[in-house]
C-alpha cells in the first residue's frame, strides 16, 4: 500500500500545485485588464498629456474615407488643416487621436507641446510610466509598420517672438525594459545639436542625451553622482546632468534659480533662458509632400 499512498501524495501536490498556478494566472489577468483600462483612459482623457487643453473634443471628421496610419497619409490625402484627427497604425487593433500639424511641410505627429507653465513635469516613475506607455506604444505602433524610418523635428520659440529649430534623422524613444531610453540620428537646424551635446567635443560626455535613459526624482537613471530629475525638478534624458531639457520649470525668459532647470536649449539661449514654446513632433524620413 505504500506506493499507492505516495502515488496519491503526489497527485494532491501536482493537484496543488495546478490551483496555484490557475489562481497566479487569474492574478496576472487582472493585472493586464487594469493596466489595459489604465492606457485606455490616458489615450482617451489626456491625449499624450502634453497637447493644449480643449481641443481633443475637435477631432477633424475625415468622414470614414479611410483609416490612415499617421498623419503624412492624411495630408497626401488633401487634409491640409492643423488639428487632431484619428489614425490607425498597420499594426494597431484600434483608431485613436493624434494632433497633425500640417504647416512646415505638412504631416508631421506631433507628440508634445508646451506654450505655458499648466503641466507639471515633476513627476514620479510610475506616472511616467503610464505616460510614456500612451506615448511608446503610439510611437512603436507607428515605427513597426513597413520597417518606417521618423525624423524628430524640435520647433522652440522665444519670449522676443524669435524661433529656432533642431531636427534629428531615425528618432527612437525604448521601451519600459531599457528606461525608455532615446536615440536620435543626423542633427540639422538652426537651433544647433544641444540633444547629442556636439557643441563642444570637451563637454559632450556629460552633456549629450544620446542612448540616456529617462529619470524621474524616484528613478534615478542619470550619470551623476546626484539626482539630476530632483534638482531640475523635472523627468527627462539626463545625463550629467543635461544640455537640454524641454520638460523643465516654466520661467518666462531669463531666470535665476538655484540649478540650470528651465525649459532649455543650451545651444540656442544657453542653462540660463527658459523658452516660450516647445513642440516636438515626428514625420517618416522618406516623406515627399503630396501637392497636388
Amino acid at each position: 500500500t505504500c506506493p499507492l499512498l505516495h502515488i496519491s501524495w503526489a497527485l494532491e501536490d501536482c493537484f496543488q500545485e495546478q490551483e496555484r498556478l490557475r489562481a497566479q494566472v487569474r492574478r496576472l489577468e487582472t493585472r493586464v485588464k487594469q493596466q489595459q483600462v489604465r492606457i485606455a483612459q490616458l489615450l482617451r482623457d489626456k491625449e499624450v498629456q502634453f497637447l493644449d487643453r480643449g481641443e481633443e473634443n475637435s477631432i477633424i471628421d475625415l468622414g470614414g474615407k479611410r483609416q490612415y496610419a499617421d498623419c503624412s497619409e492624411i495630408f497626401n490625402d488633401g487634409y491640409k488643416r492643423n488639428g487632431f484627427y484619428k489614425i490607425k497604425p498597420l499594426q494597431s487593433l484600434a483608431e485613436f487621436s493624434v494632433y497633425c500639424d500640417m504647416s512646415d511641410g505638412g504631416g508631421w505627429t506631433v507628440i508634445q507641446r508646451r506654450s505655458d507653465g499648466s503641466e507639471d513635469f515633476n513627476r514620479c516613475a510610475n506616472y511616467n510610466k503610464n505616460l510614456f506607455a500612451v506615448i511608446n506604444v503610439r510611437f512603436n505602433l507607428l515605427i513597426k509598420q513597413n520597417f518606417t524610418y521618423y525624423t524628430l523635428k524640435i520647433d522652440l520659440t522665444d519670449f522676443e517672438k524669435n524661433s529656432s529649430y533642431a531636427q534629428y534623422k531615425n528618432f527612437k524613444v525604448g521601451n519600459e525594459k531599457n528606461s525608455y531610453d532615446l536615440h536620435i540620428g543626423e542633427y540639422s537646424g538652426t537651433a544647433g545639436d544641444s540633444l547629442a551635446g556636439n557643441f563642444h567635443p570637451e563637454v559632450q560626455w556629460w552633456a549629450s542625451h544620446q542612448s540616456m535613459k529617462f529619470s524621474t526624482w524616484d528613478r534615478d537613471n542619470d550619470n551623476y553622482e546626484g539626482n539630476c530629475a530632483k534638482e531640475e525638478q523635472s523627468g527627462w534624458w539626463f545625463n550629467r546632468c543635461h544640455s537640454a531639457n524641454l520638460n523643465g520649470v516654466y520661467y518666462k525668459g531669463p531666470y535665476t534659480a538655484e540649478t540650470d532647470n528651465g525649459v532649455v536649449w543650451y545651444t540656442w539661449h544657453g542653462w540660463w533662458y527658459s523658452l516660450k514654446s516647445v513642440v516636438m513632433k515626428i514625420r517618416p524620413n522618406d516623406f515627399i509632400p503630396n501637392i497636388v
